[in-house]
């Protein structure tokens, strides 16, 4: 296996050259937010927070998809990165229905914790209020559209981990959503098997477990990587 050696934030590191810039910076305690991102699923590079400065591109690049080069000087917490990062939160507050006191999740939410840590206080945008479903048909669980960011963590651990293939994403642009089987009520969908891997994946209050209230739900996004790599070591100690 190949070692690449880079610069990410004034330190030297070396890395495997299979690895991302995501996951070099995470062994070098070098910390890039993110928000689709899940470890033990796929990366697709959605969210656009993990972006870094790379020297010699013209472009910002997705740290999660883009794979370490040899002799790379990386910056990832410029005044650029956090003018960007900051809009993209406010963007995804006024274009859902976020409203943080009244939501289950208040206090245990990573779109929060985002949100704070690029010091957002409030949206420069004008908010959309999208008139929005909330699907309640699941006998343990729910599902509240006004809540989605859109990341597909849900669809990938559904797909990947599961292999239930309950979710989806339908239409497109702006008008975007996440559909269960074929745009059918959750409850009725007969290849669900309520397993909640969607639920501990989901980093906002978009999927929850049903009887919780304000402030009371807690996901567990760290079970996703445990069960991969229990998985693949047979090791089924947590």
């Amino acid at each position: 296996m190949t070692v690449k050696t880079l610069t990410i934030n004034d330190q030297l590191i070396t890395a495997s050259e299979e690895q991302t810039i995501l996951e070099a910076a995470k062994e070098a305690e070098i910390n890039i937010p993110t928000l689709c991102h899940l470890e033990g699923i796929s990366d697709i590079g959605a969210c656009r927070l993990c972006l870094v400065e790379i020297e010699g591109s013209s472009k910002l690049q997705p740290a999660c998809v883009t794979q370490v080069q040899e002799g790379m000087v990386i910056k990832t917490d410029t005044e650029k990165l956090q003018a960007y990062r900051r809009m993209t939160v406010e963007l995804l507050f006024a274009e859902g229905n976020h409203v943080c006191a009244v939501c289950v999740v208040n206090g245990n939410c990573q779109l929060q914790n985002v949100a704070i840590r690029a010091g957002m206080d409030h949206s420069r945008f004008p908010y959309q209020f999208p008139k929005r479903d909330v699907d309640l048909s699941h006998s343990q669980f729910a599902l509240d559209h006004n809540r989605c960011i859109l990341c597909t963590r849900c669809v990938r651990v559904c797909d990947e981990i599961e292999g239930a293939h309950v979710w989806d994403v339908a239409s497109r642009g702006g008008q975007s959503f996440i559909v269960s089987g074929i745009n059918q009520p959750w409850g009725e969908v007969d290849t669900c098997t309520s397993c909640g891997k969607c639920v501990d994946a989901c980093p906002t209050g978009a999927i929850f477990r049903q009887g919780s209230t304000v402030a009371e739900m807690n996901h567990d996004p760290g079970k996703i990587g445990f069960l991969v790599t229990a998985r693949e070591n047979k090791e089924w100690t947590r």
